[in-house]
């Protein structure tokens, strides 16, 4: 038994309202920047559709994710060292921009400076790439609410075998939001796709991460990734992806996205897993195994040997703790009504969800019966309008039976609860019926509906003594060697991908720019503009009053 800790995330779908505020906040502090406008780290899904980027799941053409061999043992879907090496220059399974969609922004200056005329002026898209007028036809979030549903529902490669449940009628109709986020994989692909090593998993949290360094921008990563969560700037020719919000986490805060979601259905917490079983757990020989066989993989933060054995390896006491208050070990093996998303593909995801349970009341209620009884609650969930199976294929590898214990565990506590909210003596058969104890569904219930801050985000800060697991992994697959593929000057995937780049202060001076422009995209010359965010007070800057005549 190895033990290692893990950051780890759960979402209630339940909750999901559709807002995209996790989206915005995470734009505007990790991609806000030039060459990643089409980027998203996080974005919102509504399911069915076909994502971001389009029908990211279709792992047929992507080749993303991991498969076994005739031997039974993993191997990348995309091919070994052998094919990257053939391909590193012409990798052919990478989405294209129409596949994400081409940012854009508005001829806003056309408005403002358009003469008097008969007509108002209209605003032009226009590309933030190339600059040029453009068609807006393709969008992160264009299946929002099933919006363009009749043209583009039968592309969604999770609907492929149930067509016959998935009814498109608006009366028939369904839908859930689907937040998603890098996974943070225990058996990440991204990483073992790099030919120069830079993707890796922090050893002290789990947390996987590009080093800018060592990135040379083969892309081989956003191809390896089934979940398509590594993006390309374009500028900078290097790889980006979600961090987990790391400098947050570090000082025990919750990410971004958990801290600014509206309906709190974010959960963060720290489990405790046995690293020797991964490899095993992933080789799991049938595809609806996987998402047990990563359950187990999950140690008892609360066993003894578990714990002696965390300390020897070097975890900190307090990571233990926080390690058995954890709430998304509680959603996923204590009360076990969290899936992970995907794991068919093998990587061992660690952002897992709670399927939706709300359209199930719905369809009693709107029959006239009492929504919030047990018992037409589990009838309901075998006519569920989102179908059971459509679940499946999203989190159980399309085994309809996890999901359907999941649903009912829901429907229990709904009924279980409602009886004591309204003063009756509550009846141990609910519970009984799925398998838990009145107290567990009542503990269930408090996590899910009334878990203060401190109890959604148990996160514990890092320790000075752990600054050694901050430094990057390099992994096997590594082709990093003097004068190696990428290791020149200024390759041809960006500016200065073959050497360090002062990113940093490239962007800043970008976003600079940006900001105190009159136009829409990378001035030239920018006038004599004032940023007055930018005045101290002092003088007078040039600009910031019209010259004076000589007389």
């Amino acid at each position: 038994m190895r033990v290692m800790a893990q950051m780890a995330m759960v979402m209630n779908l339940d909750k999901c309202i559709g807002c995209h505020t996790c989206s915005v906040t995470c734009k505007q502090a990790w991609s806000n920047c030039s060459g990643v406008e089409y980027v998203w780290f996080n974005n919102v899904e509504t399911r069915p559709g076909q994502g971001y980027p389009r029908a990211y799941e279709d792992q047929e053409r992507w080749r993303g994710g991991w498969e076994l061999n005739r031997r039974g043992r993993l191997r990348l879907k995309g091919g070994g060292r052998l094919r990257k090496l053939f391909t590193i220059f012409s990798n052919p399974k990478l989405p294209s921009i129409d596949d994400y969609y081409e940012p854009w922004t508005y001829d806003y200056d056309t408005l403002t400076t358009a003469p008097l005329q008969e007509h108002t002026p209209v605003a032009q898209p226009r590309s933030l790439i190339s600059g040029q007028p453009t068609k807006i036809t393709w969008s992160a979030n264009w299946d929002d609410n099933l919006g363009g549903a009749p043209d583009h529902l039968h592309r969604d490669p999770m609907i492929k075998g149930i067509e016959d449940k998935v009814r498109l009628e608006f009366e028939k109709t369904f839908m859930f939001y689907l937040p998603r986020i890098c996974e943070h994989c225990l058996n990440p692909s991204c990483a073992a796709s790099c030919p120069s090593g830079a993707i890796y998993k922090r050893s002290e949290d789990g947390i996987v991460l590009v080093d800018q360094d060592k990135c040379r921008g083969w892309r081989m990563c956003v191809s390896g990734c089934p979940y398509k969560k590594v993006y390309f700037n374009h500028r900078t020719g290097k790889a980006e992806k979600c961090t987990f919000c790391f400098p947050r986490v570090e000082v025990g805060i919750p990410t971004v996205c958990a801290e600014t979601c509206v309906g709190r259905l974010r959960y963060i917490g720290l489990v405790l897993y046995d690293a020797d079983r991964v490899l095993a757990a992933a080789s799991t020989p049938d595809d609806k195994d996987l998402y047990e066989a990563q359950r187990e993989v999950f140690l008892d933060p609360n066993d003894p040997a578990v714990v002696a054995e965390a300390e020897r390896v070097g975890i900190p006491r307090d990571w233990i703790e926080a390690a058995q208050r954890s709430p998304v070990y509680a959603l996923i093996n204590k009360y076990r009504v969290a899936l992970p998303l995907h794991p068919e593909y093998r990587t061992m995801p660690m952002v897992w969800y709670i399927p939706p349970l709300s359209p199930v009341v719905d369809i009693v209620r709107d029959t006239g019966h009492d929504a919030e009884d047990h018992g037409n609650l589990f009838a309901a969930v075998d006519a569920l309008r989102i179908p059971v199976e459509y679940l499946a294929n999203l989190f159980t590898a399309g085994d309809p039976a996890p999901v359907d214990a999941v649903l009912r565990k829901l429907a229990a506590m709904r009924s279980y609860l409602r009886d004591i909210n309204l003063g009756r003596e509550p009846r141990e058969s609910i519970p009984e019926s799925v398998g838990m104890t009145g107290e567990q569904v009542y503990d269930m219930y408090r996590l899910l509906a009334l878990a203060k801050y401190d109890e959604r985000y148990v996160i514990p800060p890092a320790h000075a003594e752990q600054a050694h697991g901050l430094e990057e992994l390099a992994t096997e697959c590594s082709l990093d060697y003097e004068g190696g593929p990428g290791m020149g000057g200024s390759g041809p995937f960006g500016e200065s991908s073959g050497g360090a780049s002062p990113i940093a202060v490239e962007n800043f001076r970008m976003l600079r720019d940006r900001q105190t422009s009159d136009t829409y995209a990378a001035p030239v010359d920018k006038g004599s503009r004032v940023n007055l965010l930018n005045w101290d007070g002092k003088g007078t800057p040039d600009g910031l009053f019209p010259p004076k005549e000589e007389s």
